[in-house]
């Protein structure tokens, strides 16, 4: 259940060590709401260090003008009325009140990974690249072992596996490189084969520099996240975070990220936009749909989700996403800067090279 504190109370708690066990999702409360009205509020938020708070912390500040710099810093979500031009806060389009009753919501059903990830994005806020993935990847193992997920994971019937091997199509001209996932009838769902497939082609751009790399999908959907029938499969998490280490698209994509452009059309969930979100450049058409659903699967964002996309919209809005898990539109993301250009999903052609 959440819990609704003024700034002032919710400093004081902070303040007293065995008070402080109170806001925490082991102590059932795993979502924090503090109202904001003004400035005079505000101040009580002034410099609050939540690093460590194991608990999601939403500021709901209707103005949030009247938040000085190093308050804006003392939560994970910070809700207005207004999405001012440049700001990294939300304003969710139905209004306050839904938007926290979601929140509530989600985090009821999984506070472990809504808290992980809160947990996550606070401290991947001052890595860099490397240390954020490794971290997230960490983070995203332990959750694998954890009693969320394996609930998902149990309510799931199996289904028969995908003989098709082919994942990735590469085409490759002098100056530049195309890959495009090729997996359309599982809506290019990432599975490992896809991942180590797009390493490969990955680490073959990295092999000639200046190589211009394009990046697109098959079928009606760019790509649907992770393969959700591989969640889960491998026995040892702890094994499965050193082979993300090593095979990591996400890495390859950041290291690449100035020759890189993606084209994004129809679902883009999860790995769909956490790989494109570290490209230099990314384009979507206007039915391009894009959301990080891995909270309700007891899950966090572990394609490179928690760095790449606070490095474009910041960790408040990234945060929004992943913990309502609500998908946004093309235009939402553009104004957001999560992606460039909106057209028609057309990438160049052999006669543009």
């Amino acid at each position: 259940m959440s819990l609704n504190l003024d700034a002032r109370t919710f400093r004081e708690l902070l303040a007293d060590p065995a008070l402080a066990e109170t806001l925490s999702a082991a102590a059932g409360s795993p979502l924090i709401t503090i109202e904001v009205p003004d400035a005079a509020e505000a101040r009580w938020l002034d410099g609050l260090d939540i690093t460590a708070v194991p608990a999601v912390i939403v500021v709901v500040a209707p103005d949030p003008a009247c938040l000085p710099p190093t308050a804006a810093c003392a939560a994970d979500v910070i809700l207005a009325q207004d999405d001012t031009a440049g700001s990294r806060f939300v304003a969710p389009p139905g209004g306050l009140a839904a938007a926290i009753a979601r929140l509530d919501s989600r985090l009821a059903a999984n506070p472990v990974a809504g808290t992980a990830l809160a947990l996550q994005l606070r401290i991947s806020a001052g890595l860099d690249v490397p240390a954020g993935l490794v971290t997230e990847s960490a983070a995203y193992s332990a959750l694998q072992d954890g009693a969320e997920f394996r609930r998902w994971r149990a309510s799931r019937p199996d289904r028969e596996p995908d003989a098709d091997t082919h994942r990735v199509r590469v085409e490759r001209s002098p100056s530049e490189l195309r890959i495009t996932l090729a997996r359309p009838a599982r809506r290019n769902a990432v599975d490992w084969r896809m991942r180590d497939a797009l390493t490969e082609a990955l680490a073959a751009a990295i092999a000639v520099p200046g190589t211009r790399v394009l990046l697109l999908g098959d079928g009606p959907d760019f790509c649907a996240g992770g393969d959700l029938d591989e969640f889960g499969s491998r026995p040892d998490p702890a094994q499965a975070h050193l082979i993300r280490l090593t095979r990591s698209p996400a890495m390859l994509v950041h290291r690449l990220r100035d020759r890189v452009t993606a084209f994004l059309h129809g679902a883009c969930l999860g790995a769909g936009i956490e790989l494109p979100a570290f490209a230099c450049r990314v384009h979507a058409t206007a039915d391009t749909r894009i959301g990080l659903p891995e909270i309700g699967l007891g899950l966090m964002p572990g394609a490179g989700g928690t760095v790449s996309l606070p490095r474009r919209i910041g960790r408040w809005r990234t945060a929004f996403m992943a913990l309502t898990g609500d998908p946004i539109g093309a235009r939402q993301a553009l104004q957001w800067g999560l992606i460039d250009a909106i057209d028609d999903g057309a990438a160049p052609g052999p006669a543009a090279r």
